[in-house]
């Protein structure tokens, strides 16, 4: 256990603290808003950490992406329960993220290669994280920011595919 992988763990309590002080907590969107910056705070960390240190590890590999992953779509589905979005948005982005998934499992599989994160899905997850403080707090412009930040996952998710296909067909 290394302090990177530990900052992963903390974000995966993170989750459920979000859902409770956004649903049970009086006025909570503050506090969830906070919770929700925290855990992006602590996946810039532990990235930087684990580069800058060479701490990366097998396992924070996998569950980095997949806190990351969790956290946005729990709070988009919170988004969703409160009727803040629309369940397009959540949905779009689990067949992206479920294809993506299972394409990176078949290439690692099969050839022991990773593709790394693109300029688009890193805008893309920028985007969420301002998208959903605005819509938490439904100010304006929150729906907008939100489809931006959809087409650019989608985009990426393109750009990854490409990318799947050019290196699946080496084999």
């Amino acid at each position: 256990m290394n302090i990177p992988n530990f900052l992963t763990l903390v974000r995966f309590f993170l989750i459920p603290l979000f859902v409770y002080t956004f649903f049970y907590v009086a006025n909570g969107n503050t506090y969830a808003v906070a919770i929700f910056i925290l855990s992006g705070i602590t996946d810039i960390l532990d990235g930087y950490i684990a580069r800058h240190y060479n701490q990366i590890t097998k396992i924070g590999t996998l569950l980095d992406p997949l806190a990351d992953k969790l956290m946005i779509l729990t709070v988009l589905t919170s988004l969703w329960f409160k009727d803040i979005i629309p369940f397009f948005i959540i949905f779009i982005l689990m067949i992206k993220e479920l294809s993506m998934i299972i394409g990176a499992a078949i290439l690692y599989k099969k050839q022991e290669v990773a593709i790394p994160a693109n300029k688009y899905g890193k805008a893309a997850t920028a985007f969420f994280y301002v998208a959903i403080i605005f819509s938490i707090f439904e100010w304006p412009y929150g729906f907008t920011l939100m489809i931006i930040a959809l087409l650019l996952a989608i985009l990426a998710f393109f750009i990854y595919a490409f990318e799947f296909y050019k290196r699946s067909r080496k084999n």
